[in-house]
């Protein structure tokens, strides 16, 4: 009996060593607390009537991925030009839009032609370009710079960027490069600038879309969320925790984040024991099958008042040799057809296809305390960018 008891409790011991090794190898320590008061704090009961999933594809666009040969980037742009709109036209929302694509694209990679063949593409209704930024050992008089020149760029040569009625400020996203958002990677790598925030939302920024990064250490604590952080003077990863968006209540702190699903995906499993992570990366060995699709849902990302309003945006690097091919083929393409299935069925699930600036623009429409569908509010509070006029 004793030899029974000492193999149970050998096993059980192997097995919490082993899930402490998963917890700390893949940072899930980070955010597994807000993870579980989530799943455990009734956050994610389910809506009785309808629900609107208001659905963004955000894509960190980079052309120039591992330093290619200048023919090869062009090949990679013209796939998109090629591919894309095919794809897109088979597949429509609850209010007939084809899916929408964010193109990121990063400031230190521009190239004219590129930009132009995007913008054309956008032209055609398939989404809006964005910025995306990798910077090393970088100041906040750097950033600056770069961000107030490459907007000026997208405004000038390609009319992509959008500005506030108002002030006429140039208004826009924003993706991190290496997921590395105010400083936040623990050795000061891949950014460098502390209080990247307030800079950021002083150019113009409304919304980051960077998160989740898990399995990176550059994930925040507060996770599946729609929120606003604020910038403290000499600290990294200040947007660690925040304040909920909520309806009714006042915009606060410097920039609103906007996140993507972050969950334990149980019924993909290491090992056959581990549960994986979902973090809504699109990718060749990581498609986008129901399974991971019904998670997205299930994170319940809305505005704290507004549930029936689900928020979902998933990313990509839509450009990278053999993720290309599942970004613009088959698995995405499923993707879509499951979507429409199942959360398009205008009954329990009406579906709306936007871009990062619609997404925000809904967010800030369901603040106000809005009322009717999503799709009324795409240009609630920032407009559409001069290319998308006449």
């Amino acid at each position: 009996m004793n030899s029974i008891l000492g193999v149970l409790a050998f096993g059980v011991a192997l097995v919490c060593a082993a899930a402490y090794f998963f917890i700390k190898q893949r940072n899930i320590d980070i955010w597994l607390l807000s993870y579980l008061e989530k799943l455990l704090g009734g956050r994610n009961k389910v809506w009785a009537g309808k629900r609107h999933v208001v659905f963004a594809f955000c894509d960190h666009y980079e052309p120039a991925w591992g330093r290619p040969s200048y023919e090869k980037e062009v090949e990679r742009v013209d796939r998109w030009v090629t591919d894309y709109p095919p794809l897109a036209r088979k597949f429509r929302d609850a209010a007939g839009n084809h899916p929408k694509h964010s193109f990121f694209y990063p400031e230190e990679e521009y190239r004219k032609e590129h930009l132009d063949k995007l913008v054309n593409l956008c032209k055609q209704g398939f989404g809006e370009i964005e910025i995306h930024l990798h910077h090393d050992n970088d100041t906040a008089e750097g950033l600056r710079e770069k961000l107030t020149r490459f907007l000026k760029i997208l405004d000038e040569v390609h009319g992509a960027v959008p500005k506030d009625p108002v002030t006429q400020q140039y208004k826009f996203s924003f993706i991190h490069g290496n997921w590395a958002l105010d400083n936040s990677r623990a050795d000061g790598r891949w950014c460098g600038v502390n209080n990247e925030l307030k800079v950021l939302a002083e150019c113009g920024c409304y919304a980051d879309l960077t998160l989740p990064s898990a399995p990176s250490e550059t994930q925040t604590a507060k996770i599946n969320s729609i929120y606003y952080a604020k910038g403290v003077d000499g600290c990294a990863k200040s947007h660690n925790m925040g304040i909920d968006v909520e309806v009714g209540k006042k915009s606060s702190g410097d920039l609103m984040l906007i996140q993507g699903p972050l969950l334990l995906n149980w019924a993909s499993r290491k090992f056959g024991l581990l549960p994986k992570i979902e973090n809504a990366d699109i990718r060749k060995k990581f498609p986008p099958l129901a399974e991971r699709i019904d998670l997205w849902v299930k994170a319940n990302i809305h505005v704290k008042g507004k549930p029936e309003w689900i928020f979902i945006k998933i990313h990509t690097h839509g450009t990278q040799d053999g993720d290309i091919d599942a970004i613009l083929g088959q698995e995405v393409a499923a993707m879509h057809a499951y979507l429409g299935q199942k959360y398009n069925d205008g009954i329990k699930y009406d579906l709306h296809y936007v871009t990062a600036r619609e997404m925000y623009n809904i967010v800030k429409a369901a603040e106000a305390g809005v009322t009717g569908s999503p799709e009324l509010y795409r240009d609630f509070v920032i407009p559409r960018p001069p290319m998308l006029h006449g």
